[in-house]
């Protein structure tokens, strides 16, 4: 009597119960190709829009800062190739230090008050109250205007002769201020203006980010005796660390590359009293009547480099807070 090995009889039982063949592996590869074609499908347009809008950027950026255009090789190409010279150039030249200075001091005071105005009026809105939409959405409105009219609303306003911020001191009786013309007060008027500019991005992510604190949390410390400061200190502020990493991180970024505001109020004057490192880039590339690209690269790649390096500070902490 003869037996049948079990693969064997496997293969006879599904025959006689009608069963299907299973379906052949092929089939499989083809629709596992096809997922990965629609998936390239998709990454292809963001991939396309990295290269065209940051990578050749980037790179023509760098090539500009090491070769020595003009005008002509610009457009015909030729430009003689001088390595590092461009950046010893900036670095040494008597503009850079006050360029520097002014940069960092517009930067830090600028997001420094942005955050604090931003988060007080967003703890302020915390808790909705009759009108609370309309007047969040009236701090808004430095955000929607454009900022050629932001700047040249604050222009008129500092106007020495006949701004309103003039008038409104001499009804206190304090005297009259040049705030755009006088080189003490040049660089603090663009931070003003840029500080108001700044607050409505501030009060919306930190606003959201205090939506997601728990309610349970304020109330259990309100029963263990925390007044509203310590309420703040304690629950507020350390939850609120992330959101507000991010957003000093995206301030500082902006801050950096401020133009507009600064060239509309002052042009970087009087003298480079409110010139910074954005400010003297635009400047050598289009301020004058004969452009200088590779000085502006160069600026524009210093500005890259700082901005980087805050970039990777903010990764390195938010890592080591993780781990601890």
């Amino acid at each position: 009597m003869s037996t049948k090995s079990a693969p064997q009889a496997r293969e006879a039982g599904g025959a006689a119960a009608g069963e299907q063949p299973s379906a052949p592996r092929p089939r499989i590869r083809v629709r596992g190709r096809s997922t990965q074609w629609a998936a390239f499908a998709f990454l292809a347009p963001l991939i396309a829009y990295l290269l065209a809008f940051y990578a050749y950027p980037l790179y023509r950026n760098i090539d500009l800062s090491l070769h020595d255009y003009t005008v002509r090789s610009f457009v015909q190409g030729g430009a003689e190739f001088t390595g590092l010279a461009n950046y010893r150039d900036i670095m040494g030249s008597e503009a850079f230090g006050p360029a520097l200075r002014n940069t960092l001091v517009f930067t830090l005071v600028s997001i420094a008050a942005q955050y604090a105005i931003g988060l007080a009026l967003a703890v302020f809105f915390r808790d909705n109250f009759r009108l609370s939409g309309v007047l969040r959405g009236m701090f808004l409105v430095p955000w929607l205007l454009p900022l050629i009219v932001s700047g040249s609303t604050w222009s008129w306003m500092m106007n020495s002769d006949n701004g309103i911020v003039n008038a409104a001191l001499e009804a206190f009786g304090i005297g009259q201020i040049n705030w755009l013309t006088d080189p003490g007060w040049a660089l603090t008027s663009v931070i003003i203006a840029n500080i108001w500019l700044g607050i409505p991005f501030n009060l919306v992510i930190l606003y959201s980010g205090l939506q997601n604190i728990p309610r349970e949390l304020y109330e259990a410390a309100a029963l263990d005796g925390a007044n509203a400061w310590q309420q703040f200190r304690r629950v507020t502020f350390p939850l609120l660390r992330p959101v507000s990493a991010i957003t000093l991180l995206l301030g500082l970024v902006y801050t950096l590359k401020v133009v507009d505001v600064i060239w509309i109020m002052t042009t970087g004057g009087p003298g480079s009293a409110s010139t910074t490192l954005a400010v003297w880039s635009y400047r050598e590339a289009f301020g004058t009547g004969l452009p200088d690209f590779s000085p502006a690269a160069t600026i524009g790649n210093l500005l890259i480099l700082i901005a980087l390096a805050f970039g990777f500070l903010y990764l390195h902490l938010q890592r080591r807070q993780e781990r601890s």
